[in-house]
Order: structure tokens, then sequence, then C-alpha cells
């Protein structure tokens, strides 16, 4: 019985340990004890002044998942303060002479929040989506026909589109379909790529509807689909680390080539389907290469398993049911397709 009474009160000391060191919150060294937010400052460029783990945010703001997911509470001229007074580190926001305790958030009437990153290089991601799913592009509206049986459709030219809905937005994205994004670990269909060619705006509904071409920034044709263009256009979101664990692997980089650095977008093999969500902040690992032991008996030769390294962190600002887009936050190494992702 004593022995038993030990074993669990080690357990308890074992868990009451980890729980210490998953709640410690590493300061970067040299921080700042304050800094004044400006134009052009980023919620990942601020917590990366005060924390080594930028992703680490919400747990010095104490915030809740509510107010992870809608983060508009800090504008430029705004002060934030680090407070350790009382052994853990938490910020303070400052405004107009009122400090705003942790978890608390107040909303002026002018000005814009910052964002959590900076949007130029995504907003082409949110707006014009250049993934779709093999059952979406399946239903997907296509070109049938074109005015005077033309073979190229430029700006001001009327097309025939079938399976447009009745109750169809005014304007659509025209795209062709690419190549299929495959599961890097079963080799599964994840979805197709979609090749942004122009946009249209409707001008009868029907089926066929009628619709005229207003932009071509490449060649479009009959067979071409049309996609809803989103309304997407401000990201809003905090850098955070998912909640379970998440596992999986880069499908693709976005160029379409075999690597891919610091600022990038890169396809993921998860999506919301195994509890992915914007925001989440993912270690992407190198795996580590097998080798032979140069010592071992040559005639039974013994394989060692070298581990895996850390090369970059990566940030999802996109979700699908079966993948995500994500943006290269860190980059010690190149990036590659089929490296491993996980929560840090």
């Amino acid at each position: 019985m004593t022995k038993i009474v030990q074993i669990i009160t080690l357990l308890a000391l074992a868990c009451s340990s980890l729980l210490v060191r998953a709640e410690e919150i590493p300061l970067r060294p040299q921080h700042p004890d304050r800094h004044v937010v400006a134009k052009g400052d980023t919620l990942w460029d601020i917590s990366a002044k005060f924390l080594k783990n930028p992703w680490q945010w919400p747990q010095i703001w104490q915030l809740n998942r509510d107010r992870i997911k809608n983060p508009h509470w800090i504008y430029p001229g705004d002060v934030i303060v680090l407070d350790t007074s009382s052994g853990k580190p938490l910020l303070k926001l400052v405004r107009e002479s009122v400090t705003l305790e942790p978890g608390v958030i107040v909303t002026p009437i002018k000005g814009d929040a910052i964002p959590a990153i900076q949007p130029n290089t995504i907003l082409p991601f949110l707006t014009k989506p250049m993934l779709i799913s093999p059952e979406d592009l399946k239903a997907a509206p296509r070109i049938i026909a074109a005015q005077e049986e033309r073979e190229i459709l430029s700006p001001g030219t009327h097309i025939y589109v079938q399976g447009l809905p009745e109750s169809a937005r005014a304007v659509w994205a025209i795209y062709r379909e690419g190549e299929p994004v495959k599961d890097p670990e079963n080799g599964d269909i994840l979805g197709n790529e979609a090749h942004y060619l122009g946009e249209a705006k409707l001008l009868r509904a029907g089926q066929p509807a009628t619709l005229t071409v207003t932009q071509a920034k490449e060649e479009i044709a009959v067979k071409d689909k049309l996609i809803a263009l989103e309304d997407e256009l401000s990201p809003a979101y905090i850098p955070h680390a998912p909640e379970s664990k998440i596992q999986g692997q880069i499908a693709r980089v976005s160029e379409g080539i075999n690597e891919t650095g610091y600022g990038r977008v890169v396809v993921l093999n998860r999506g919301e389907d195994q509890g992915v969500e914007r925001g989440h902040v993912l270690s992407v690992m190198r795996k580590g290469a097998s080798m032979v032991d140069p010592e071992s008996d040559p005639k039974k030769p013994v394989t060692i398993q070298l581990p895996d390294e850390p090369v970059g962190l990566v940030m999802v600002f996109k979700t699908f049911p079966k993948l995500s887009y994500a943006l290269v936050m860190q980059a010690s190494q190149p990036i590659h397709a089929e490296d491993v992702v996980s929560t840090p």
C-alpha cells in the first residue's frame, strides 16, 4: 500500500512539474519594458520583442478563445508595458492615461487596429481562392460558350455560363483547374490548384447566365470555371499554439517548387477536420536521416535514425476541411515540401 501511495505521489509531482513547465513564458533576452505601438507593427512583431516564443502571446495577455478570434484591440499610439511584479510576466496596455489590466479590452472610436501579420503577402490567398476541393471543383459553374464563338475571351467579351446559381452575386473570378494537391502521407488528393485568370460581371441570370469579362490576367477559354470572390479582406486572429496535439506535413509550397523560406506561403495537409484554425502556430521539423553505424558489423549493419531538427515556424491564416494555408514566420534553413509540422 505504501508503495502505491509513493507511486501516486511521484506521478502527481511529475504532472505538476509538467504543468509548471507548460505554463512558463520565457522572455526574450534584453527584452524592452515597454513598447509604443507604431503604424506598421504587427502582433507577431510585438510579441517577438517580449517573448522567446511569440505564439505564447495570448498567455501573457490571459486571453480567452473569443478574444483570440477577435483581436482588434491594439492601435498605433498605444503603449504596451511588461509587468513582472507578480513573478509571472504579464502585459498591460496603456491608452490615453488609462491602464488596462490583462484580459481587459477597450476599443477606441477611431483608427485601424494593427494586424496579426502584414496582410500584403496573404491577401491574394484570402480573396482569390487558389485551392479548391474536388467536390467544389466538380460543382463549379463553367463557361460553355462565348460571344460570336470567340476563342480568346478578352475584357468586354460576353460569356455564357452554365450552373450559376439564380441568386448569384454580381462579380465572379475565372479559374482554370491546376495540378492536384496530394497528401504526402498517403497520396490522397486533398484539393486542386485553382489558377486565377480574371474576373467577370453578371449581366443576366439564367441557365446559361450571361456575363461579361471585366479582367483578363491570362488567356480565358471555354470550359474554364467560375468561383465566387471571397469578401474577407482583413484577417483577424492572434498567433497562438494549438490546444491539442496536431501533426502533419507540408504538402506543397505555393510557388510549386521544392523549397521556400521566410515570408512565403505553404500548404499543409491538415485542416478544419483535424482541428486546425486560423492563427495556429506550428513548428516545422526536418526529418532526421538514417545512417549505418560505422562501428557496427558490416555483415549485420545497425541503422541509426538521427533526430528531427527544427527549421522554422509557420502560422495558419486560411483553413479548408482537409488542408490549410500557412505563412512562414521563421526559417533557420530552407523549408521543404514534406517537412513535418506539429504543435510547438
